[in-house]
């Protein structure tokens, strides 16, 4: 691995370094770049190492740190653009098998109450972080509101009618309400062009809670189970998950930290004080940043800048994770892939490592039209790059590419 170890006692990171690591953790990039997760051990010197093998979804997932799934087509193409031929079919095959053992992912309420994909076998770390953040202001007006008692009752009832069973919303919602009486089922949370019944808003809490997750579409509707999971002690969990994140993006600070997870930035500063007092993780100089977070000993970074053309879809880890965010988004960038200042909602072309354009792509059968909006114009290689990268796209969703060199006409969300 070739990369630029450092001695001195303040470790100074720049922003090509960092990024040429956070994107070959990520599985984005083909540099240098360690596999070795926070928590594993080193390999021992007499071993002989072995070629690693293409990651799996699992594995993919895992090193996002979950894969944005409001919309699971962005999710599936986040995950296989990640892995060695990897395509939509595997992804769901790794939700939904019909052998629960090949079952490795499982779809639920993650990082800011937002439904992502997470590794089945970390979903024990994952809810007991999750539930261990504080939350902020109550959302909702106060008539809607339930007692701290009441939400107790629901997440209770929502865990016992969804075990052993896969139930709609629906049916949840009836088996909700006759659990815990009529109140529960009053339309007063504002969903989608209609009022939902009141416990809906603690439906991500009893994600987090381990007691709900994701089962397969029932038609075109959603369906919901009870994963049986026991979340890890807040405490551990929390700080594992401090270091994992640390380890796929940082160099970070406690506000990058609280941003990507929706949480206090008071209570994320306490734990960096925390983990920094038990010496699991260590400051640095961050470029553009200030002090900024690495774990322990991990200051090893690549020397050669990142260099290729990526397109990554809409909210893929990458982007919502990665600061400064102005240096991931560099001048017209910010205005054209940002919206407000929120990364995600637009897919976005990445040339040498940050955000270049904008792209769109309109499926018709297998046809998958693929328009893409350079903010600046591309050499004939990188045309050559950016045409192979727009058959890897269709080989994932399994279709046949057809590629348009142009202005982007949809907004963000399209």
């Amino acid at each position: 691995m070739t990369t630029r170890a450092r001695a001195t006692a303040t470790v100074t990171v720049t922003w090509p370094e960092a990024n040429a690591r956070r994107l070959a953790r990520q599985h984005l990039y083909g540099g240098p770049a360690s596999t070795r997760t926070p928590s594993s051990s080193p390999p021992s010197p007499a071993s002989t190492p072995s070629p690693p093998s293409p990651p799996s979804p699992s594995d993919v997932v895992g090193a996002m740190l979950g894969a944005h799934a409001q919309v699971l087509s962005a999710a599936e193409l986040s995950v296989g653009l990640r892995g060695e031929g990897l395509t939509r079919t595997d992804v769901r095959t790794a939700l939904w098998a019909d052998d629960p053992a090949r079952r490795t992912l499982v779809k639920t309420f993650g990082p800011r109450g937002t439904v992502h994909l997470l590794p089945a076998a970390d979903l024990p770390l994952w809810t007991g972080a999750l539930r261990a953040v504080p939350t902020g202001p109550h959302p909702f007006p106060k008539g809607a509101r339930m007692s701290p008692e009441q939400v107790e009752e629901v997440v209770a009832a929502v865990g016992e009618a969804l075990r052993g069973a896969e139930l709609t919303i629906d049916e949840l919602s009836e088996e909700v309400v006759a659990r815990t009486g009529p109140r529960a089922g009053d339309l007063v949370v504002p969903g989608f062009q209609e009022m939902w019944p009141r416990w809906r808003q603690v439906l991500h809490l009893a994600g987090h809670r381990g007691v709900l997750a994701y089962a397969p579409n029932r038609g075109r509707k959603a369906a919901y189970t009870n994963p049986g999971c026991t979340p890890l002690p807040g405490p551990e969990a929390t700080a594992a998950l401090l270091e994992r994140y640390l380890y796929a993006y940082g160099p970070a600070t406690p506000a990058h930290f609280a941003q990507w997870l929706a949480a206090p930035r008071r209570w994320a500063a306490g734990l960096f004080a925390s983990r920094a007092g038990s010496g699991a993780i260590e400051e640095v100089a961050f470029e553009g940043a200030g002090p900024a977070w690495v774990v322990a000993g991990d200051t090893d970074f690549p020397a050669a800048p990142v260099r290729g053309v990526r397109l990554l879809p809409y909210f893929d880890a990458f982007t919502i994770a990665s600061h400064p965010r102005e240096r991931l988004f560099p001048g017209r960038a910010s205005e054209r892939a940002l919206g407000g200042g929120q990364a995600g909602n637009y897919p976005v072309l990445l040339v040498d490592g940050t955000v270049a354009g904008v792209w769109h792509q309109r499926r018709s059968g297998k046809r998958i039209a693929v328009t893409v909006e350079p903010l600046e114009p591309l050499s004939a290689a990188r045309l050559r790059a950016l045409e192979a990268e727009v058959e890897r796209v269709a080989a994932i969703v399994e279709g046949k590419a057809e590629l348009t060199v142009g202005t982007v006409p949809v907004g963000p969300h399209a």
